[in-house]
């Protein structure tokens, strides 16, 4: 068997391990417990936990993509610590992932937290443009909104692109049917199973 795919199937398996196990860990305890008592010593408030799996992003008109992990984060702070898993399903050919095949991907991490963004599920003009915003301290999270940095095999530590992306508890677009609780910029949503806790 190819060298090269048996390193990239070894590499997406550790991946996918590590993301079960964030999310995993962002389930069970807060955020507190996971940054240890000097992290919630900065901030009354302390930090928000969040870990999540949406196995189909989409809704643009090319592309598809899957995304789970978790971290912690704190708007107060401007702190943020977060990744996880991420491939394209499908063939993406507009904004910030274009470029990203079907197959390929490997992971995220987060370049920053972000107050707020405007975003579409499905970029069509017909479409109202809606906002979502990160959970302030003191309130029960329910959304964060990053910048990410994704990943493909092929090019190791420098990220090959870079995009907002949403997750949240509550559906972001309650006015379309089912569930639309998770965002890559224009790549669109999908629903994903979701939990937050202090």
């Amino acid at each position: 068997m190819n060298r090269n795919f048996l390193q990239l199937h070894n590499s997406h398996k550790k991946i996918t391990r590590l993301a079960k196990t964030a999310l995993a860990i962002a389930f069970l305890l807060p955020a507190s417990l996971l940054l240890g008592p000097s992290a919630s010593a900065q901030n009354t408030d302390g930090n928000n936990a969040f870990g999540f799996n949406g196995t189909k992003i989409s809704g643009f008109p090319t592309g598809a993509a899957r995304l789970t992990g978790g971290g912690a984060f704190n708007l107060a702070t401007g702190f943020v610590k977060s990744a996880g898993g991420f491939g394209c399903l499908e063939d993406v050919n507009q904004g910030p992932l274009t470029g990203c095949l079907s197959g390929q991907g490997v992971r995220w991490d987060t370049a920053s937290l972000l107050t707020s963004t405007t975003f579409k599920c499905t970029g069509a003009a017909s479409e109202p443009l809606k906002t979502a915003n990160t959970s302030p301290g003191g309130a029960t999270p329910d959304t964060v909104v990053l910048l990410a940095d994704f990943y493909r095999a092929g090019d190791g530590n420098d990220e090959s692109f870079t995009g907002k992306m949403i997750v949240s508890s509550k559906d972001l677009d309650p006015e379309t049917p089912g569930v639309q609780n998770v965002w890559i910029e224009k790549v669109g949503c999908g629903t994903a199973v979701v939990n937050f806790n202090r």
